[in-house]
């Protein structure tokens, strides 16, 4: 103590940080819905608002909506030109998961199709991917090849929100 009654001050200034603190990683809370058409009643950005509102409803914000309009590679290249013209692989690293809208899963999805080369892009960024669909002929095998972690079945708008509703609880 001083002679003041006063306890003694330090001289030296406080220790300085050479380094911000570390933050924590954020991790990302919105899905991100990728669809394409469910035949001509269904364009795949309607198919894309039913499952984002089934989304809502269970209590997500609202999700990142992709509608998709080429279904399969050709021999141009169109798939890959739509996908970068989307941004698909900086949307994909902001996603919580990607659900995948697509009329019908078969073997044939498998090989040049949208959902093949989002499901494999959503794998290898370690972002968990599920789909819907009107018509599921996946195979278990051909399902854990595109690594879906869940398929529903959803044919019309209010079955597309149910969907997205079910979703919610599992993501």
């Amino acid at each position: 103590m001083a002679r003041t009654g006063q306890p003694r001050r330090s001289r030296r200034p406080p220790a300085r940080q050479s380094h911000p603190p570390a933050r924590q990683p954020r991790i990302p809370t919105i899905p991100l819905v990728a669809s394409s058409a469910f035949g001509g009643a269904l364009p795949a950005e309607r198919v894309a608002e039913a499952i984002g509102r089934g989304l809502q409803t269970g209590g997500w914000p609202p999700p990142d909506l992709c509608p998709l309009q080429i279904e399969r590679e050709d021999e141009h290249g169109a798939l890959l030109g739509e996908l970068r013209a989307l941004a698909l692989d900086a949307r994909i690293a902001r996603a919580r998961a990607i659900i995948l809208a697509c009329a019908r899963l078969d073997e044939h999805t498998l090989a040049g199709s949208a959902v093949f080369e989002i499901a494999t892009r959503a794998r290898q960024s370690g972002v968990p991917a599920c789909a819907i669909t009107a018509d599921n002929r996946l195979s278990p095998f051909d399902a854990r090849l595109l690594d879906l972690q869940t398929i529903l079945t959803a044919g019309s708008a209010r079955s597309l929100a149910g969907a997205g509703r079910r979703l919610a609880a599992l993501l």
